[in-house]
């Protein structure tokens, strides 16, 4: 609900400071708590600290346990990550990828990669992601059907994919985008880099899509320092998966034969043991960080001007980054409350500025973007590491 009166900064700023203590905060800081050393020191001692190694096995394991994915591949980065889900989902140059507007550049930068080109769709108010409204309205507007595959009729180009994002980490409408993914028959990948522990109707963020993609930067909910992973329910896929990222090298005991375009894909054994004592602790993470979200939420519920985000219905959120969404009226003050904010120790960001505003995709095809530019205007990402909550 939408609290109608002035937004008060020096108020706001007391508010979050009642909820993140006195001292100076970051936006997202890891935390180093469990096995972390011992892992490190275990792979360090093996020798085995690069692409093969014991902890690369078991961290893959980990993540299907936790997700129920059938399958994941870990990689050296979620950007990485993503450009193969294209790839494997067979997205080429001169294809289309539809994604929101409102998303960080590693997803349009990872269709980029192959050739490809990506296509802005508006987001919606009630998860930040990709409107499957907006998704509906556009590909009527433009989709045409030729050959059993979709064409935008304005380009000429084949729309390939669509790839919806689980905004600082809270689920997207998962059921309305795979409802007109099907009616158009275009696969799904599932940008889900920063929702590992958030679930659509109890399942977990990245098992709804063809493929899927996963991020442990050093700002996530766990991190790996780098690294990323695909998860997909494909057998065929996941072993293809496996097969690029490590070189497309063949199975041999000393022959260094590669039958095939390949890349240095995989994610190093050392990053792997840091990401296992991470996941042993991320019950714990995404716990800390929703008390953290219901204590900004309690803090916000008498104040003008502003409110947090909340999950939207039928998810749980990991509350990657907890979300301040100035009122329609109020978006003026965004900047001036960025500045008190981080002038009072307080690591506050904007949303990423929208793609289509970046100079490299100000061509890229794009649909009315209407409440995209809204959020970009209203959006504070408040500090939100999971310590904060306890």
């Amino acid at each position: 609900m939408i609290v109608v009166g002035a937004l008060n900064i020096p108020e706001i700023v007391g508010a979050i400071r009642q909820v993140v203590g006195p001292k100076p905060v970051q936006l997202h800081e890891p935390e180093f708590s469990g096995n972390e050393r011992k892992y490190v020191n275990e792979c360090i001692d093996s020798t085995f600290v690069s692409s093969v190694g014991a902890f690369v096995d078991r961290f893959e394991k980990m993540l299907v346990e936790l997700t129920g994915a059938h399958h994941a591949v870990a990689c050296v980065n979620g950007t990485a990550a993503l450009q193969m889900c294209f790839l494997l989902a067979g997205v080429g140059r001169d294809d289309e990828v539809i994604m929101p507007a409102l998303t960080f550049v590693a997803a349009a930068n990872a269709v980029s990669y192959l050739g490809a080109i990506p296509h802005f769709v508006d987001n919606e108010r009630g998860t930040f992601g990709l409107s499957a409204k907006a998704l509906s309205e556009r590909l009527d507007l433009v989709g045409v059907r030729r050959d059993g595959k979709v064409f935008n009729r304005e380009t000429g180009r084949r729309i390939a994919a669509v790839a919806p994002m689980h905004t600082f980490g809270h689920p997207v409408d998962l059921d309305g985008l795979l409802d007109v993914a099907k009616q158009w028959d275009v696969p799904v990948i599932e940008d889900a880099a920063e929702s590992i522990g958030s679930t659509y109707r109890g399942r977990h963020t990245g098992t709804f899509g063809l493929v899927s993609a996963l991020s442990f930067n050093g700002n996530k909910t766990i991190t790996t320092g780098g690294g990323g992973a695909i998860l997909t329910n494909d057998k065929a896929l996941a072993q293809r998966a496996k097969h690029l990222t490590t070189t497309a090298k063949q199975p041999h005991r000393w022959s260094f034969d590669h039958d095939e375009l390949g890349y240095n894909f995989r994610m190093p054994n050392i990053n792997a043991a840091l990401g296992c004592a991470q996941l042993e602790q991320l019950d714990g993470f995404v716990k800390d960080k929703r008390a953290l979200a219901k204590r900004y939420l309690a803090a916000f519920g008498s104040l003008a001007g502003a409110t947090v985000f909340k999950e939207p219905q039928h998810a749980k959120s990991n509350y990657w980054l907890n979300t301040l969404l100035l009122d329609a009226d109020q978006s003026d003050r965004r900047d001036p409350l960025l500045t008190a904010l981080n002038d009072a120790g307080i690591m506050a960001r904007p949303s990423w500025t929208l793609m289509h505003r970046l100079p490299m995709y100000q061509s890229s095809p794009r649909g009315d973007l209407s409440v995209a530019e809204e959020l970009e205007r209203r959006i504070v990402s408040l500090p939100s590491s999971a310590a904060l909550g306890r």
